[in-house]
């Protein structure tokens, strides 16, 4: 294994609406999918971050109604790519989705760390939190 003692926050990117036709089971699925990398990066000693995870609260909050309505469209692409320039790194997860390329596409011309698998970031040796 690799090991590093430098911390990334790296933005977990994958599908969030791709391929469910917006049943919230499956999209509950997908989101599950991330948040499982991301509980995986803190234990390898790194900052996870999704941008679901600040979106939601927030489109919720302003009275959205159902997924890709105004309100939706309004807060929740914005807050990832927000969240791209502020990251050292982005991890690409799961199939096909147009957001989740976007982030890649943004962070890789923004010259930040792009990883389409998690063995292949390194460990954080200082927070390590598996050891």
């Amino acid at each position: 294994m690799v090991v590093m003692s430098e911390l990334l926050m790296i933005l977990v990117a994958g599908p969030y609406r791709s391929g469910t036709n917006d049943d919230p089971n499956l999209i509950r699925a997908n989101v599950d999918a991330m948040t499982d990398t991301a509980l995986k990066l803190f234990r390898r000693g790194h900052l996870p971050v999704m941008g679901e995870w600040f979106a939601l609260p927030l489109i919720q909050h302003a009275g959205s109604q159902r997924i890709g309505d105004e309100i939706f469209n309004e807060i929740f692409h914005p807050i990832s790519r927000e969240l791209v320039a502020r990251c050292d790194a982005c991890l690409r997860i799961g199939g096909p989705s147009a957001g989740a390329d976007e982030m890649v596409s943004l962070a890789r011309n923004s010259g930040k760390r792009i990883f389409f698998h998690l063995d292949e970031i390194p460990s954080n040796l200082l927070r390590d939190r598996n050891h």
